[in-house]
């Protein structure tokens, strides 16, 4: 290895030696219930595949059908020649679908996010982001040039106080998750929304984890406050309760419109393929159709975040199908996962950076697609793991 390359082959082992490197599994198999990882058929705890329709034949055939009307890819920004009227239905039927006027797709809800904040602030400008933001909306705030400043996480009484304390800006952006991503629980957005109207701000919130799970029949985290038209700009993605990929800022028409000018990812990165515009097409008619999805989603929650207390796991604050089992420190939570793995059990750690020191978990992915017997399966393997450690008695 080249001389001026040996620091970075130094904090690689680095990480192995703090039980914090990512040792990232193969997966040989659609996503679903079950999964064969690294060669092995293990029960799937880990994806964001909430209702199940990453492998929807519904899903699946209207990719197939759209592959072979328009081929596979647009080869093109969507701002020269690759819009296609799929890009336009889909946008469309999103709107509608949150209740928004209009709505701008993207290759992912990392790059959604990464247009939206420069697009709307700069360095004459501010952002007031919660301290446990996505990382999509930390290195969105940073490319906007904005000063940053971060409240306390989920609390509207430090939003106004930092508010209060910011001086000398043109325009100010507040920025939450609808739903944090590591501890299942959600922002108080209505309260939120009451700050940014005192003081004249914009609201912007990621609900990436709460379209097609918060809400009536998934419809997120605003419908779920019931705050439509009043949430300036919502963020998501179409990568995990749609069972896709890509990613969404839908809202006011005015930002709608300003983001096809001038967000770069749009203008500058190929549109999102066809077989991912007509999959989520096919996601959405399930979804305006029923909420039986959406309903067995919540049933398998509630079923398994109750087993799992009284098992006398710790799964935190949240209150949403994430559910963390709190584990502490980095080595603790990789060894549960191997042990869960050879139980049969696919749920991976999670440690720092993505949390921080001291707060590592196993983070469960409760899905629509699970049946109450592949939850008992899980519950008896946490039980058995969970002694064998001593994290329960």
């Amino acid at each position: 290895m080249s001389q001026h390359l040996d620091w970075i082959q130094d904090e690689l082992e680095n990480l192995k030696q703090a039980g914090l490197y990512n040792r990232i599994r193969t997966l040989s198999s659609p996503q679903g219930a079950w999964l064969v990882v690294d060669g092995k058929r293990v029960l799937n705890f880990c994806s964001n595949n909430y209702l199940g329709l990453a492998n929807n034949p519904r899903l699946v055939s209207a990719a197939q059908e759209a592959v072979k009307k328009y081929g596979v890819g647009p080869a093109a920004v969507r701002s020269i020649a690759g819009t296609m009227d799929l890009h336009l239905e889909l946008e469309r039927r999103l709107a509608a679908f949150k209740g928004v006027p209009a709505a701008i797709t993207f290759q992912s809800g990392f790059t959604a996010n990464l247009a939206t904040i420069p697009a709307l602030v700069g360095k004459e400008d501010v952002i007031f982001s919660d301290e446990l933001n996505h990382a999509s909306i930390i290195d969105g705030s940073r490319l906007s040039g904005a000063r940053i400043v971060r409240y306390a996480h989920a609390n509207p009484e430090d939003l106004e106080c930092v508010i209060q304390e910011a001086q000398d800006y043109r325009r100010g952006l507040v920025i939450t998750d609808g739903v944090f991503s590591m501890d299942g629980d959600i922002a108080p957005l209505d309260e939120i929304y009451e700050v940014t109207q005192k003081h004249n701000l914009m609201l912007m919130v990621d609900d990436a984890h709460g379209e097609g799970v918060m809400g009536k029949g998934g419809r997120g985290i605003v419908d779920h406050f019931n705050l439509h038209g009043k949430v300036d700009v919502e963020v998501g993605t179409l990568s995990k309760a749609f069972g896709v990929v890509g990613g969404v800022s839908a809202g006011k028409e005015v930002i709608v419109e300003w983001l096809r000018q001038r967000g770069r990812p749009f203008l500058f990165s190929s549109a999102v393929t066809v077989p991912d515009v007509a999959a989520t097409l096919a996601a959405l008619d399930i979804l305006e159709e029923s909420t039986e999805l959406v309903d067995r989603l919540w049933e398998n929650t509630r079923y398994f975040k109750a087993e799992m207390k009284r098992l006398g796991f710790d799964t935190g604050r949240s209150v949403t199908p994430i559910t963390p089992i709190m584990l502490g420190e980095a080595p603790l939570a990789q060894q549960f996962s191997r042990d869960l793995f050879d139980e049969g059990v696919f749920a991976m750690p999670i440690g720092y950076p993505t949390v921080p020191k001291g707060k590592a978990r196993i983070r469960v992915m409760i899905s629509a697609a699970h049946s109450r017997q592949d939850l008992d399966k899980g519950l008896e393997s946490f039980a058995r793991v969970g002694k064998k450690l001593t994290v329960t008695i």
